[in-house]
């Protein structure tokens, strides 16, 4: 890959993950996170191609930056591009995809449901709908949450909102294929052995349900390298990314 002559910026990130980067050909930056604003219009004054930005900081730049649809459904933002507009995105939901299409689950024909606290987070599993599931719940805290995520859905696609609380939920979970759970914890007993599960929080344990789950190991991989490309133009593969990862704090 060859080196870019052009900076990017780091927004909350350690020292280290500078140095990493540079390992990779990449001219990157640690910037202050004060002022989100001021430090964006100095990026694109001083030509920077673009930035990442850390977990920590990501609800900060939704404000200061132009986010496109995911980004402002998740209300958060991951990285930026200074070309043209401060272009911010948010790249978790799209490596999420890959990640499924790439376990080799058979998504097509299959039922799903996504469970969160609220639309924000249910965001996160919403490009999942493109992957040709015939229908998809969405439960969340209450049902005016759900229902508020449910409309993103693509049109044609049977969706049914749920609230996470309701007998309702349970009784859908019954039919679905493929559980994904975004926020919060799991509702007892809606996991079984004929589910397969998705856990984006990192602490739901399907074991005792004997469900199998989709491995995310390589999501953070996939994830930097999504937001490498929207943020420098260069395409890296996710194993290239490896060394880089701990430097990053992910």
């Amino acid at each position: 890959m060859p080196a870019s002559d052009t900076p990017l910026a780091l927004i909350g990130y350690p020292a280290p993950a500078a140095r990493a980067l540079r390992d990779l050909g990449l001219i990157a930056v640690n910037v202050p996170t004060d002022d989100p604003r001021a430090v964006m219009d100095a990026c694109r004054t001083l030509h920077f191609t673009g930035a990442l930005v850390h977990d920590d900081q990501q609800t900060h730049l939704l404000d200061a930056v132009t986010p496109d649809t995911t980004a402002r459904r998740v209300g958060r933002v991951d990285a930026v591009s200074f070309a043209g507009t401060l272009h911010g995105t948010f790249t978790l939901s799209d490596a999420l995809t890959d990640t499924l299409e790439a376990s080799g689950y058979a998504t097509r024909g299959a039922s799903a449901l996504m469970i969160g606290l609220d639309a924000h987070d249910l965001a996160l599993a919403l490009p999942l709908a493109r992957l040709g599931f015939t229908e998809i719940g969405v439960a969340a805290e209450s049902l005016p949450e759900a229902e508020a995520a449910a409309r993103n859905l693509p049109a044609g696609l049977r969706s049914y909102p749920l609230s996470r609380r309701d007998p309702s939920c349970l009784a859908y979970a019954e039919r679905a294929d493929l559980i994904v759970l975004t926020a919060g914890p799991l509702p007892g007993s809606l996991v079984q052995p004929y589910h397969t599960l998705i856990d984006l929080t990192g602490r739901a344990d399907a074991r005792s349900s004997g469900a199998s789950t989709v491995d995310l190991s390589r999501l953070p991989l996939i994830r930097l390298a999504r937001q490498l490309a929207h943020a420098t133009g260069q395409r890296f593969h996710p194993d290239e990314l490896e060394p880089v990862l701990p430097a990053l704090g992910a």
